[in-house]
């Protein structure tokens, strides 16, 4: 349980630099200045692909087909008028700029992967942006406040200042009410309008600020259950793959190594009703083990308890194809050490590969894994468990149909293999 619980919680931990889809949209030999500096586009692009595995694409497209066939982790689109945008920033009529963010979310690991990461890269690139606007607002800040000369849209604005327009109104409160010193008065009503123009735009201007660069985000193949509830489903299997793997095989070779399965089957009891009643012991302390577990859990993290019904098919179901594999594995070693060791170091490896998101490895390594992972029932067990505890799970269904052929599958081979049993 231990085990379980530390690998579990320890998959939220992504790979170093995931694979993602990379589109640059902006046009060559752009350059990008905000506040008057001029940022280093080429040195951008280049820390980017060192934080993640740039896999560059031709098309929005090809994007979308890499993430949704699991070839990259996701997909991060530059749009063409990015550069523009940011550009604007700085200006008084800023612009928002926008980059597109593609995610796979049938896995929990990868979509919180992809957003760590990619929110990480653009919170460092935001914080840039900001200071250059903040020092931009700043001076046009110092401008109202001192006065001075504007550039706007072409024209050149004499913008009178708040200290100014201070020495103007106390030389003009004596003479105002005779009408006098007009043309001072006139500047002032031209500051006070120009100034009630342009003060809209401190709010486009401070939102800027707070957040420069906005994601995006498009989710491709709908939505993955939270990641504390992927760990708790990963624990879970786990614990309930050892319990039960362990038990049966061990179990089974015992009955061999102890002389024991040639008398029981001798009459009292058929090899198909050993080998029900080792398999069905296992699904039983496998259930009870992982149930107080979960219990357990409840103490960190909230479980959904209306849907216990589904979490014992899940566990059930699962319980049934680990025990017919520790069937095999215990009829085919014939001896509990070697049984318990085959057992451990069967289910250990193809457990971890069978966690391995899509994008994290190589397509045609990803394939190879698929394969492994089809033929055990960790996966399988773990898509049924996800989908138990959590509604935004995997089909249920589907895990429950793939159990069962497994079931019938190492059924078969511990049956076949208890044919050698008492002749060796």
């Amino acid at each position: 349980m231990l085990i379980a619980i530390l690998v579990g919680f320890a998959i939220s931990r992504g790979p170093e630099k995931p694979r993602v889809a990379f589109l640059n949209e902006v046009p060559k030999d752009t350059s990008v200045s905000v506040g008057g500096d001029t940022l280093d586009v080429v040195n951008a692009r280049n820390q980017l692909c060192h934080r993640i595995d740039c896999i560059r694409v031709s098309s929005r497209k090809e994007a979308i087909d890499k993430v949704r066939s699991g070839d990259v982790l996701g997909a991060l689109v530059l749009p063409a008028n990015l550069a523009e945008k940011i550009n604007s920033l700085a200006s008084l009529t800023p612009e928002q700029p926008k980059v597109e963010v593609i995610v796979n979310e049938e896995d929990p690991l990868k979509a919180q992967i992809v957003d760590d990461r990619i929110s990480s890269l653009l919170t460092e690139a935001n914080l840039l942006i900001a200071r250059r606007v903040a020092r931009t607002g700043s001076d046009y800040l110092g401008l109202i406040l001192n006065g001075g000369h504007l550039n706007f849209l072409g024209q050149k604005f004499d913008v009178l200042g708040l200290r100014t327009s201070a020495r103007v109104l106390q030389a003009l409160r004596p003479a105002v009410p005779r009408g006098a010193l007009r043309q001072s008065l006139d500047e002032v009503v031209r500051f006070a309008t120009l100034a009630r123009d342009n003060l809209d735009l401190a709010g486009p201007l401070l939102n800027a600020v707070a957040e420069p660069i906005k994601v995006d985000k498009h989710v491709i193949n709908g939505s993955a259950p939270p990641l504390d509830i992927f760990a708790i489903s990963v624990a879970a299997t786990f614990t309930l793959m050892f319990v039960t793997l362990l038990l049966v095989s061990g179990s089974l070779a015992l009955e061999r190594e102890e002389n024991a399965f040639a008398r029981l089957t001798r009459g009292l009891v058929s090899r198909l009703e050993l080998l029900a009643e080792k398999v069905v012991l296992g699904v039983g302390v496998g259930l009870v083990v992982t149930v107080l577990m979960l219990a357990g859990l409840e103490l960190f993290v909230d479980l959904d308890w209306a849907r216990f019904g589904l979490w014992i098919v899940a566990i059930l179901a699962g319980g049934a194809a680990f025990a017919a594999a520790g069937a095999a594995i215990g009829a085919g070693a014939r001896e509990v050490r070697a049984a318990s060791l085959l057992a451990f170091m069967l289910a250990l490896p193809i457990a971890l590969l069978s966690l391995v998101p899509s994008g994290a490895v190589g397509p045609g390594l990803y394939d190879v894994i698929k394969v492994i992972a089809a033929l055990f029932p960790f996966k399988p067990a773990l898509d049924a468990m996800t989908a138990g505890l959590d509604e935004a799970g995997p089909s249920l269904g589907a895990a429950l149909l793939h159990l069962a052929i497994l079931i019938l599958a190492y059924g078969t081979l511990a049956r076949l293999a208890l044919r050698r049993f008492t002749a060796l």
